[in-house]
């Protein structure tokens, strides 16, 4: 089913809409659903429903894992040389370009980022599922290795079963390119649950998935997308018959997930929250620090995990970073998502709207002050918070230690450098950080002190062709890479005599 929207910016008063979606998929077909129950897609600038989709019930979620279970036992993909399942990866993406037009105003409507970032994303985006194509041309599967008793063992990769991945809002493409792609690659069966607030990507991918069923280059029940609640969500992290469950989103609903796949011992992969804090020492370059500061903290409105939320800076350099940092988000064009001009939009839903506000208002009641932004920009309608920096913050605020998911920078200041990397790492994340020095090795010895799994160097760096993920509670394993594929890979030992 194809959806329709606009190629080019809609003015202001346009009311953009898409096709609904009034079946589930399957398998890799769509069929009608057990259930009538219909998701609502709401346009976080107009404010209006511009689609509705299938919710899946629990019947629909079993009949997915039952597809995914009877294709993987039968082991045609799986055992699909690895070197073709890379070409039907490149032929997803190749097919999912030739439908940019659809996916960008998609991205603008579900997440509420700018047109310009929206194709910047989509189109990086389907540059990883190329990426993942080729790891999986150059993985080993079998290594043979000599024992101490002079005998030979071959050892094996092979795929982990039928995953569940359960993905967010925030970059639905994105995570699909970090969790499917690599699962399909593998030879896993896949069962690929939605959040209801960005349903319309991950549909659009499985129109492209259908075509490739059709056609016989995808075999039946390797696939299936819905959409569903948490109650339905559930049950299909408890089904037995699903080997693996993979989820980003936030640390609670993963400790959730955790819990639930623990009690069967399933395995779990999990990209979960951040607080990231970026040390600004005394000598660094201030220009180089706003080159990536503000792209780093406010990033699709600051709805990224990575985003660098806590600024740590000394008393000493305290006044004009923060006089820095204030001119250049105020350089930062707000507004109609659908207009080109526009770097930042609205956020995603009023609920995370609301929630980010409530954020700031706790944080200007617990002694913190507002010194930029705060409200929602003048705008009549769209779920706005203009770019906000909080001073006065101390590392114990509800501000600095919990997950905002909004573009407000929290400024920390630091007695020293030990002081700065004790701060850094007073979290219970520990996803992404940074480091600015004029002095590289000096940022270097810092960033080695940091627990987090990405740290950038005097720059804003992101590539997930390089693992990604975090410690502590922002997750378990590892996105992009060699590292992202073996998470679908079971490892065999098989001793020759």
């Amino acid at each position: 089913m194809t959806t329709v929207a606009p190629q080019s910016a809609a003015p202001q008063s346009a009311a953009v809409t898409f096709a609904d979606r009034p079946q589930v998929f399957i398998g890799g077909k769509w069929v009608d659903s057990t259930g009538g129950d219909w998701i609502d897609v709401i346009d976080s600038w107009s404010e209006g429903v511009v689609a509705r989709v299938r919710a899946a019930t629990a019947a629909d979620v079993a009949k997915a894992v039952d597809a995914a279970r009877a294709s993987f036992d039968a082991g045609v993909w799986a055992s699909t040389p690895i070197a073709e399942r890379a070409d039907v990866i490149d032929e997803i993406a190749t097919r999912l370009e030739a439908r940019l037009p659809e996916l960008i105003p998609v991205g603008i409507a579900e997440v509420g980022i700018t047109l310009p970032v929206s194709a910047m994303t989509q189109e990086m985006t389907l540059g990883l599922f190329h990426a993942v194509a080729n790891e999986a041309r150059n993985v080993t599967l079998v290594d043979e290795r000599t024992r101490a008793d002079g005998g030979v063992s071959r050892v094996l990769k092979e795929p982990n079963g039928v995953v569940a991945v359960i993905i967010p809002w925030n970059g639905p493409i994105g995570t699909i390119a970090f969790k499917v792609i690599p699962a399909l690659a593998a030879g896993c069966s896949v069962i690929l649950k939605t959040s209801p607030e960005a349903p319309l990507s991950p549909s659009i991918f499985a129109d492209v998935v259908g075509e490739l069923v059709a056609q016989g280059r995808i075999p039946e029940g390797v696939l299936s997308v819905v959409v569903a609640d948490r109650e339905v969500s559930e049950s299909l992290v408890t089904n037995p018959q699903v080997d693996h469950v993979t989820f980003t989103g936030s640390t609670a609903v993963g400790r959730r997930i955790m819990a639930l796949a623990g009690e069967r011992i399933a395995k779990v992969s999990l990209e979960l929250g951040g607080k990231s804090a970026a040390i600004i020492l005394d000598d660094a370059d201030l220009n180089t620090v706003m080159q990536a500061l503000p792209m780093g903290g406010c990033m699709q409105s600051g709805q990224a995990c990575i985003a660098l939320t806590r600024v740590l800076v000394s008393a000493k350099r305290h006044d004009e970073v923060v006089a820095a940092y204030k001119a250049a988000l105020g350089m930062l064009p707000l507004g109609n998502p659908w207009e080109e001009t526009n770097f930042l939009g609205p956020l995603t839903s009023a609920r995370q709207r609301d929630r980010v506000a409530g954020y700031i208002e706790t944080a200007k009641a617990q002694g913190a002050t507002v010194v930029h932004g705060g409200g929602n920009g003048g705008f009549d309608h769209g779920f706005f918070i203009e770019p906000t920096i909080v001073d006065d913050v101390t590392n114990d605020m509800r501000i600095a230690q919990e997950e905002v998911f909004g573009p407000v920078i929290s400024i920390i200041t630091y007695q020293d450098e030990d002081d700065a990397v004790r701060i850094a790492n007073d979290s219970q994340y520990g996803l992404s950080g940074a480091v600015f020095s004029a002095d590289a090795d000096r940022a270097y010895a810092i960033a080695k002190r940091i627990r987090t799994g990405t740290v950038n160097v005097n720059g804003g760096v992101i590539d997930f062709t390089i693992p990604f993920g975090g410690y502590k509670q922002s997750g378990v394993g590892r996105e992009g890479g060699p590292e992202g594929l073996d998470e679908f890979f079971e490892t065999k030992t098989v001793h020759l005599s």
